[in-house]
């Protein structure tokens, strides 16, 4: 990478310089990552599986005795049953809810049977999920499926094969070593390149070193994807994505040069985003009407080829897994029993048990209220700027540099702008109440965390304006440390509540 050694006359830092602390802070913001990765378990579970696995193991012991058995034999006996308890009563797992336990199945099926059906995985102790979808399969037979898109788990069950082949062991045998080994290789390596492409942004972005290393220290260490890294999730993957796109697009408009390579990593990127997160479709769609607008032949020859091919392996892998182009949740009719896939039963260990989405509980009910979601959602128990007030400094930068004399920067504050708004809208006002959960048991309104590279890179607008003051640097901190608090708060398991829910509750509030 090539750095300009322009210097800021008021800070006295060039780009070079800055970069070198880009790098110190994402190689923290990296360790930190994988330290969550390494010690991720249910820890909670640990001692009381010990003590169940003991005390079944005392009884049998003793009935052994009374059957006359001693000695090596006895010993024999008792380590054989040690070994099928620690199989069947295990209790610990590195994989943290029915989430990401959904994805783990569907990758398992993709690399070791070569389909999609995870029913095996269901009757294994500890592979259980709620997120499942049921649907007739090519055999003519019921199957539970994944319910989440196919093309992520597509594309990591080959790194898994290939380490099914190194290791001779499968998930289902060695959760931890090859469930990590996954996670530090995919997570960390999305949090290095989103990290990287959000300090080319707001290079772009920042007019001096304060506020471009204020921007830099909330994208490693205050964000909500910060509690993502220990488990499989899109939200990394979406904001990766996201942030590449934007790179790739800004770097596009600032240039006369042919970048045909550019353009295609811009179509990649922002194909890949709207895999991840669906709502990214309207970054993908601004993006390529102002390329199409700044550069018609490269875009056409480039950026839409692509995201063509991303949409192609979207729809083919999806019609692999579920013989239909639409995705699962795609199949929720509320007329056509044959087209709701969530309604059903199935059998595991001989007990047969209804779908967890016939009987939502809890949060999974949903909000009767828009207002009362509204409120929540913003500025409540879920709340975007009651959990990352940090982001109130982001819309003031949106608002700045709507009206920068740079054109590129200028465009990214209007799709910013854009895009937040048609998102806020449609997670808010346009959702069933059914899906009106704040994103379920989790660390915040997770539905807008790949939203995090663009609300950066709208932050140094915001900083550059407070600077010249202690009271305005003092109050940027203060948001920032209140954001940062909020993001270490679920330590390593993002599939907790956020802390305002639980203060509430304990305060005695009525909450989902």
């Amino acid at each position: 990478m090539s750095f300009s050694d322009q210097r800021d006359p008021s800070n006295g830092l060039g780009a070079q310089q800055r970069w070198l602390i880009y790098s110190l802070l994402i190689a923290v913001a990296l360790g930190q990552a994988a330290g969550k990765i390494l010690a991720v378990n249910s820890v909670d579970l640990s001692r009381l599986e010990s003590y169940r696995i003991g005390e079944t193991l005392a009884r049998e012991t003793a009935k052994l005795e009374r059957q006359g058995l001693a000695g090596d034999e006895l010993a024999a006996a008792v380590a054989e049953r040690r070994e099928t308890l620690e199989h069947d009563m295990r209790l610990q797992r590195p994989f943290l809810s029915a989430n990401d336990r959904s994805r783990w199945m569907a990758i398992r099926a993709i690399a070791e049977n070569g389909n999609h059906d995870i029913d095996p995985f269901l009757e294994e102790p500890t592979w259980d999920s709620i997120d499942m979808v049921q649907h007739l399969g090519r055999d003519g037979e019921r199957h539970q499926y994944s319910s989440k898109p196919p093309l992520l788990m597509v594309l990591i069950a080959g790194p898994y094969w290939l380490l099914m082949q190194l290791t001779g062991t499968t998930l289902g045998e060695s959760p931890y070593d090859l469930g990590r080994a996954l996670l530090l290789l995919l997570n960390c390596g999305s949090l290095a390149v989103m990290l990287v492409a959000i300090g080319r942004i707001i290079e772009r972005t920042g007019v001096g070193d304060i506020d471009r290393l204020f921007a830099m220290t909330v994208a490693t260490f205050a964000t909500q994807l910060a509690a993502f890294m220990p488990v499989l999730n899109n939200h990394l993957f979406g904001a990766a994505a996201a942030a590449v796109t934007c790179d790739l697009w800004q770097r596009l408009l600032r240039s006369d040069k042919p970048l045909g390579g550019v353009s295609l990593g811009a179509g990649l990127a922002a194909g890949f985003a709207v895999t991840c997160e669906l709502p990214a479709l309207a970054l993908a769609v601004l993006v390529g009407l102002s390329l199409l607008w700044r550069r018609p032949g490269e875009t056409l020859r480039a950026f839409a080829v692509g995201a063509g091919l991303v949409a192609v392996a979207f729809f083919a892998t999806n019609y692999w897994a579920h013989d239909s182009l639409r995705p699962p949740y795609g199949h929720r009719s509320e007329t056509d029993p044959a087209d709701n896939w969530y309604d059903y039963e199935y059998t595991v260990g001989g007990k047969t048990r209804d779908s967890y989405w016939r009987h939502r509980q809890g949060i999974d009910i949903g909000e009767e209220s828009k207002a009362v979601y509204a409120l929540h959602t913003l500025v409540g128990h879920h709340g975007v700027f009651s959990m990352t007030p940090v982001w109130l400094l982001s819309f003031v930068g949106m608002g700045l540099l709507l009206s920068s004399r740079d054109g590129a920067t200028r465009q990214l504050a209007v799709v910013t702008v854009l895009i937040t708004a048609a998102c806020l809208v449609f997670f808010i006002l346009l959702r069933p109440q059914d899906d009106r959960n704040y994103g379920g048991a989790t660390n915040g309104f997770r539905w807008l965390f790949w939203l995090a590279p663009l609300w950066i890179a709208m932050l140094p607008r915001a900083v550059a304006s407070l600077r010249q003051s202690r009271v305005g640097m003092a109050l940027a901190a203060s948001l920032l440390a209140w954001s940062a608090m909020s993001a270490s708060y679920p330590t390593w398991n993002p599939w907790t509540h956020p802390w305002i829910y639980r203060w509430m509750e304990h305060l005695g509030f009525s909450v989902l």
